[in-house]
């Protein structure tokens, strides 16, 4: 409240004085102590009943005054963004958890471990049991290749060992008589 006894917000009759020193109701000059401030009004304003701002939304809420900044912050219909990397779409606080899930831009690791991004086209088939089991048999393939290899090689090598020590069993000794007459 100012000299003249006109009511104003705070903030509003300080822009106005800025520019003028009048009453902005009765232009009244201003002088002295500029206002005095109404708790009891602030009190009853502030207690006042509101509609939530996302009424058109379908936000059916009605609350004081004082708690809207509150009920903006967890209002089911105030539109969020999606947190998914790339996806600029907008939907309601409580459509954010399917949308995040449905959204073509949704990513996320398997939560199993198995180290495989997941997105929304392979999500659904993705098993890691399976992948796993598949990885397995693919490796214990590659294993089983190279004993076989390893398994022919020595074979081989046992076939090659046995030759020569055959070929150096069928050579006659030279004795030492025939060295002396040679």
């Amino acid at each position: 409240m100012i000299s003249c006894s006109h009511i104003f917000c705070r903030k509003c009759i300080l822009q106005w004085l800025k520019r003028q020193q009048t009453c902005p109701c009765c232009r009244t000059e201003v002088r002295g102590k500029l206002f005095v401030l109404m708790h009891k009004l602030k009190r009853k304003i502030n207690r006042l009943q509101v509609k939530c701002p996302n009424e058109q939304n379908g936000c059916p809420a009605h609350f004081p005054l004082l708690r809207s900044k509150e009920h903006a912050e967890s209002c089911a219909f105030g539109l969020v963004e999606c947190a998914n990397e790339g996806c600029n779409t907008e939907v309601l606080r409580r459509d954010f958890s399917e949308h995040s899930q449905l959204c073509e831009f949704w990513r996320e690791m398997c939560h199993m471990g198995c180290g495989t991004l997941l997105n929304p086209s392979n999500r659904d088939e993705h098993n890691c049991y399976m992948e796993l089991k598949e990885n397995y048999a693919t490796q214990l393939n590659k294993l089983h290749q190279k004993a076989r290899h390893i398994e022919t090689l020595s074979t081989q090598m046992s076939r090659q060992i046995q030759l020569l020590t055959e070929s150096l069993d069928t050579e006659q000794p030279v004795t030492h008589s025939e060295e002396l007459n040679a």
